[in-house]
């Protein structure tokens, strides 16, 4: 009988986060300054600890990891790789199908590989406070969990959509500790500014940032978290990616494509990070694997944004930023993956798109939760709504497969359990699910207030991008 699971001796442990930076074909866009519109890094130097700045900009490949880090790590790393033979079966497909299933630690998902860093690293720097944004709750459940290990207090705004719809997310938050507010919120000026405009906004990512950073900006005791996007996020994720790749080793398998949902490209990052390690670096990949991100079609970032600069928030208080955007004012659809509806994504997810090294799939949410309900149905775990993406997309490739007969080895991330998701579930099953496509005007619209705001922005990424 095949082994479904295939676990790593806790001793192998990675010892070293990978950072890409220093392989990417072509180098990192800088940020930029908007008052000065050259290279700037903004306020981020006075929100982040100065191990998490060495990080962000580092040109080493290989990064230690703290052993208090490793230790707190061991609650539940290494985490499983699973092979989905049920699923295999479902479709009749002459694919292998491997999962690896992040769900296994305590807030539930990925988001605590850097949570439990970046908590340390502001503990030794003598910060005692944390301001975060949390879209479906994972990462405001997991930097709840690490600054309550490392003793920092934490306060989350959370996305009021998702406020509403996984009140029990927030229940996570405030038993580890933590404080929760629905954002927009009373707490900022940021918030007031919103909710005098919009009484009733249902929220979004980049206005709980903006609301997370002004609050880290008040405070001296408080410096700022963030669950995606950033370099030194990516990088701590890639502990993912380096079990995975010991563990087939030992089923003499490799992939022949991976699939990760993209709401900032954590996730899918830590995952794959490695893989092109061993793909353009050492040139001893065995394939030529491939690196399939999956978004949704009410947040199509990279299948309909445009590669150029824009604000990480709401309220313009971060730098500009190179990556694939659909305009800093975007406020989504209250869609049920509520970590992929964010307007950005990570400059290097960006960069990889635009150097040909990264395709992108964009799926609406019924035919996510379509696939969702046949992995359910043929491998028991309820996976959450973002990487229910993925699912879909692996789906699409064993079925191509069992049409041609091509043996492939599929590998995914299900980067999330979807047991605070009743809600969404229940309401597919009631038929109160429907497919969402962001309109092309929209993106296009807020491209020109873009360019209004800032008319040299096409010169600067001529010269940047």
């Amino acid at each position: 009988m095949t082994n479904r699971k295939i676990l790593l001796d806790e001793e192998k442990l990675p010892k070293q986060w990978y950072c890409i930076l220093p392989d990417l074909l072509k180098p990192l866009p800088p940020p930029i300054d908007p008052m000065t519109k050259e290279p700037g890094p903004g306020i981020v130097p006075k929100i982040f600890p100065k191990q998490i700045l060495s990080q962000e900009m580092s040109t080493e490949r290989w990064i230690d990891i703290p052993e208090e880090v490793r230790d707190v790590y061991r609650l539940w790393r290494p985490t499983p790789l699973v092979r989905a033979i049920g699923l295999e079966k479902a479709l009749k497909t002459p694919a292998k199908i491997y999962y690896k299933y992040e769900g296994v630690s305590p807030p539930g998902s990925h988001k605590a590989n850097t949570a439990i860093p970046q908590a340390y690293y502001n503990m030794k720097e003598g910060i005692t406070r944390i301001s975060t944004e949390t879209g479906a709750g994972q990462w405001g459940s997991s930097l709840a969990f690490g600054c309550m290990l490392f003793g920092l207090e934490a306060t989350v705004y959370m996305v009021k959509a998702s406020y509403q719809q996984k009140p029990y997310r927030r229940v996570m938050m405030e038993s580890y500790g933590a404080k929760v507010y629905a954002s927009p919120s009373t707490q900022t000026e940021s918030g007031r500014a919103i909710l005098k405009e919009q009484p009733n906004s249902s929220g979004s990512l980049g206005i709980a940032i903006s609301e997370a950073v002004e609050d880290a900006l008040s405070r001296a005791d408080t410096n700022y978290g963030i669950g995606s996007v950033f370099n030194h996020v990516l990088l701590h994720q890639t502990v993912i990616g380096l079990e995975t790749k010991e563990q087939l080793a030992t089923t003499g398998d490799y992939p022949d494509v991976i699939y990760g949902c993209i709401g900032g490209g954590s996730s899918f990052s830590g995952l794959f990070w490695p893989f092109y390690y061993d793909k353009m670096v050492t040139k001893k990949a065995p394939k030529d694997v491939r690196f399939v991100a999956t978004e949704a079609t009410a947040c199509p970032k990279v299948t309909k944004g445009e590669y150029t600069y824009d604000h990480g928030d709401t309220a313009k208080l971060t730098p500009l930023v190179p990556m694939h955007t659909i305009g800093h004012d975007f406020i989504p659809a209250p869609i049920h993956a509520g970590g992929l509806r964010y307007h950005g994504i990570a400059p290097t997810i960006s960069n990889l798109a635009a150097t040909k090294q990264l395709e992108t799939e964009a799926y609406n949410q019924l035919d996510v939760f379509n696939a969702a309900k046949l992995f359910i149905q043929s491998e028991g775990i309820i996976p959450a709504p973002e990487p229910s993406h993925a699912i879909k997309g692996v789906i699409d490739e064993a079925l191509r497969c069992k049409k041609t007969g091509e043996e492939k080895v599929i590998l995914f991330l299900l980067c999330g359990h979807g047991y605070f998701d009743m809600q969404a579930y229940d309401d597919y099953n009631h038929g109160k699910i429907l497919p969402y496509e962001y309109p092309t005007e929209k993106v296009e619209a807020s491209m020109k207030k873009l360019r209004q705001l800032y008319p040299w922005l096409d010169e600067v990424k001529k010269k940047f991008i």
